[in-house]
């Protein structure tokens, strides 16, 4: 076999390659999701100098973890863009369609130039006589559209899975974790070191690392380890920002991180000037010797400047898609693509404060997972003390396996219907999603009722085909 580190190669000597339209762009891609994810670090760098080094025209900020990533993303960017910079974007896993995962601002990449990067980079590969996972593809795709778009930073959603090594084509400047959670572990007090040790395999000399974990033995582990790889260790996150009831105990930590994340980016790499201008939220003053001048004091009362406490007050903290609360709806609907045990908690924690602030009348929990690795007895306990506390069913649905998903099977609903019964929980199976739906809304309240969807991204992925949408905005 060719060694493919041998070879060399500029984007001047490719050649044009086949030009497919969208839907063959996209056939390609679910084709390609079960290619070995070993060597990806050494193929996407062949496929980064074939293409012109795009790589290291960006900044990158990576963001691991079990729970929290895609949210803390999308605030990070939100911060970001109110410093005036152009933000980048790529998210995992999507929903709808494969344009989801890349965006800049808010705004998704366009079909047209989704498939125009595809076929550059697909092509570039053909011509290393490379065969690529989709994943490698579609990160050389997101550093070409933002090396393209001359974002001032590039934020990517990283898991704690195998693909993360892929971050280090870019050298992210600033690492953060949302939480260390080994699925595979029962015990959360047993630390996960190899998962840990992973997720920071990116840290390079100078990267700032950040975490919302709460253990203090993780932490520890993360601060030696970033010590190691002479990175800087910025103090974690214990705090949460003040959002809006519910949603500062359901996602106060991970816009606390956020905020953390992009005062280290504005104050650190950005590189902008350090005099402060009326409308950022982050940027620091440069010391000043002695009180402020009467003049200057009038001017800042004539002209206040926003504060961070009033841009959380302000900001809207739902992601359409993955997590979504659908009051017009009835009942409404609360969306949410987790698929572990400590996400799917996060949700049931975020029902309880719904319900704390209206009761509700009535709640399904259409549940449908396809994750092999989850901890089912976990999540058995972690339903039974929901309900006891919480009236309301479980409707267990299977689910169809999509293609980024890599051929994951839905769990045995029957199964788990007989456990969760075996509790005393009120559970029952179906055999579609339309049934789960139609079942959940009939056994709810249509003006204060709740049906919560979740389990995987699959089941949300469900919803939106069950609706007819075909484009998440």
């Amino acid at each position: 076999m060719k060694d493919i580190r041998k070879q060399t190669i500029s984007k001047a000597d490719l050649p044009l390659g086949r030009q497919r339209n969208n839907s063959e762009v996209i056939e390609f891609f679910d084709a390609h999701w079960a290619v070995p994810v070993t060597d990806q670090l050494v193929r996407i760098k062949k496929l980064d100098a074939a293409l012109g080094n795009r790589a290291q025209q960006i900044k990158a900020i990576a963001v691991t973890g079990t729970n929290g990533k895609s949210i803390t993303i999308h605030l990070t960017s939100k911060l970001l863009k109110e410093e005036s910079l152009k933000v980048g974007t790529m998210y995992s896993p999507h929903i709808l369609t494969y344009n989801e995962r890349l965006a800049i601002g808010e705004e998704t990449i366009s079909n047209k130039e989704f498939t125009e990067i595809a076929n550059d980079v697909i092509n570039a590969a053909d011509s290393l006589n490379m065969k690529c996972n989709s994943f490698e593809l579609l990160t050389m795709m997101a550093i070409i559209y933002f090396a393209n778009s001359k974002v001032d930073v590039a934020i990517f959603e990283t898991g704690s899975n195998d693909c993360i090594e892929l971050m280090n084509i870019c050298k992210p400047v600033v690492v953060a974790v949302t939480r260390a959670i080994d699925e595979k572990i029962t015990d959360e007090t047993i630390v996960p070191a190899e998962l840990i040790k992973h997720m920071l395999s990116i840290v390079n000399p100078g990267t700032h690392v950040i975490s919302a974990d709460q253990s203090k033995m993780n932490l520890q582990m993360m601060l030696e380890i970033t010590k190691e790889k002479n990175g800087t260790w910025a103090m974690p996150i214990r705090k949460l920002a003040q959002l809006a009831y519910p949603y500062e105990q359901l996602h106060g930590r991970c816009a606390a991180l956020a905020e953390r994340i992009a005062d280290i980016f504005v104050n650190t790499f950005a590189n902008r000037d350090a005099v402060v201008v009326n409308d950022t939220l982050l940027t620091k003053q440069k010391g000043q010797r002695g009180r402020p001048t009467l003049e200057a004091k009038r001017q800042a009362e004539l002209n206040p400047k926003r504060t961070v406490e009033q841009f959380w007050k302000d900001t809207c903290n739902t992601l359409p898609g993955r997590f979504q609360l659908l009051d017009k709806e009835k009942p409404s609907l609360l969306l949410d693509n987790a698929n572990n045990l400590d996400a799917i908690k996060n949700v049931l924690l975020g029902v309880r404060l719904l319900h704390y602030q209206r009761p509700l009348k009535g709640l399904a929990v259409v549940l449908g997972c396809n994750n092999k690795d989850i901890d089912v007895e976990g999540l058995m306990r972690a339903l039974r003390y929901f309900f006891k506390k919480t009236s309301g069913q479980v409707i267990v649905c299977p689910v169809a396996s999509i293609p980024s998903d890599r051929g994951a099977q839905s769990w045995d609903i029957e199964k788990v219907t007989n456990d969760l019964k075996s509790m005393k929980i009120k559970a029952r199976s179906s055999a579609s999603f339309k049934e789960a739906f139609d079942i959940a809304q009939k056994s709810v309240d249509e003006r204060h009722g709740l049906v919560v969807i979740t389990g995987s991204s699959a089941i949300v992925n469900e919803y939106w085909n069950y609706k007819g949408i075909k484009k998440i905005v």
